[in-house]
């Protein structure tokens, strides 16, 4: 006996105690939900993942987690007017081919998404073939260290009408919205992510009142017309390659009272696709960038009017293709102006003007700019300023600049 208890003893000391506690499943629960009706399960933690085939409200009140257990996604939603309401989705897949996500929405329109936390997954919010959803309130956190290796925080593909308003995201791959017209996003915050929003073919979309930084960059689209970008903050982009705004084979752009603070580019745009598909930049203001504006293409169609041009290392370039005529600039205020308004009307009396002098080495083999500010390029644009051994390109005119600092303590998106 004695034996007998000692041999116990031992194996209860060398055998590690493990409470091993499966959590009960909420798919029996959604199960029994009437169609339309409300889910009303009590606190605690319940297993994924699940799937939701017909109309519910489930409203967590911050006291229901649904894990995923590491396998695929953890809710999915495969019907209309749904409503999820401050739960807790984590612990997804790893899959980036199966889009492993906290929560997926298939063809499902009229959803409510809203006040939830999905942490600890891969991708956030993927919507496919869904439109006319709301996306708000949500804290959505991706996993991975490197930025490359998390998935979207928001992934939109052939998905229409929807709003993503007041989301708090972080440390996520990107924002990409695929083949999907006329989306909302209004009111996010985006940081230490890659592109905070990456648009492709993704026309109509409007993005207003967001807060992107620290992100590689602010707002990327390519081939999407008609998008409207205004009152944002995009900030602290300064990878090598980052921009606050890029656009690419994007035309009918409006770029309007947004700040684009402290970026190696503020605003990097080539050439609309067609000529009358204006891009239009408007009382943004630009500030404290190693690049304010770079527009590079041979069909121009940039309208730059009233911005605000502050503290950049350099305020703006032209591609050697370009023509600067085609671009319009007026009314812009630079920093850096150097002429007089004698007739005090706010207005420059001389046109502003940049023009590259020994700039052309770096402008013309970007390579270069590594040396741009070495004593030696330093010495040379002195010597050419003073005495041109080459001519200079003129690379943009403001015919009338803004000539006095009016709104000097005042953000130019500031509304009346």
């Amino acid at each position: 006996m004695r034996l007998v208890a000692a041999t116990l003893s031992l194996s209860l000391y060398s055998t590690p105690l493990r409470a091993v506690t499966e959590l009960p499943s909420l798919q029996a629960w959604i199960d029994v939900t009437p169609t339309g009706g409300t889910l009303d399960a009590p606190p605690g933690s319940y297993a994924g993942p699940v799937v939701i085939s017909r109309s519910m409200v489930i409203d967590g009140r911050n006291q229901v987690t649904i894990d995923g257990g590491g396998k695929g996604t953890v809710v999915t939603v495969r019907a209309s007017a749904v409503t999820l309401r401050r739960l807790r989705l984590t612990h997804s897949g790893d899959s980036h081919d199966g889009l492993d996500s906290g929560l997926l929405i298939e063809n499902g329109s009229d959803n409510l998404i809203e006040d939830n936390v999905i942490d600890d997954v891969l991708f956030g919010v993927t919507l496919q073939g869904s439109n006319n959803n709301r996306i708000g309130g949500n804290r959505i956190r991706s996993r991975g260290e490197a930025p490359a290796d998390r998935g979207d925080g928001i992934r939109l593909w052939y998905s229409a009408h929807n709003r993503i308003e007041g989301n708090d995201i972080e440390r996520i791959r990107d924002i990409t919205v695929s083949n999907s017209l006329y989306n909302r996003f209004v009111g996010n915050h985006v940081r230490d992510s890659r592109r905070a929003l990456n648009l492709l073919f993704a026309h109509r979309t409007l993005v207003e009142q967001n807060v992107f930084t620290d992100n590689s960059t602010g707002i990327t689209t390519l081939n999407s017309d008609g998008v409207i970008i205004r009152h944002n903050q995009i900030m602290h982009a300064i990878d090598a390659s980052g921009a606050g705004i890029a656009l690419k084979e994007s035309g009918s752009t409006l770029v309007h009272g947004n700040e684009i603070i402290h970026c190696a580019v503020g605003l990097l745009s080539d050439s609309p696709t067609h000529p009358i598909n204006r891009i239009a930049v408007i009382d943004n203001r630009i500030a404290h960038n190693f690049v304010g504006v770079s527009f590079y293409g041979e069909r121009s169609g940039h309208l730059v009017l009233r911005n605000r041009f502050e503290h950049n290392l350099w305020q703006a370039l032209v591609g050697e293709s370009g023509q600067v005529d085609d671009n319009t600039w007026r009314g812009n205020y630079w920093d850096n102006y150097e002429g007089f308004d004698r007739d005090d009307d706010g207005v420059g009396d001389t046109p502003y003007e940049i023009w590259a002098y020994a700039d052309r080495i770096w402008i013309e083999t970007p390579m270069a700019r590594f040396f741009r500010s070495s004593p030696v390029l330093e010495l040379l644009d002195f010597l050419e300023r003073l005495a041109p051994f080459a001519s200079p390109r003129l690379l943009l005119r403001d015919p009338q600049p803004r000539a006095h600092d009016v709104d000097r303590g005042h953000r130019v998106n500031d509304k009346p």
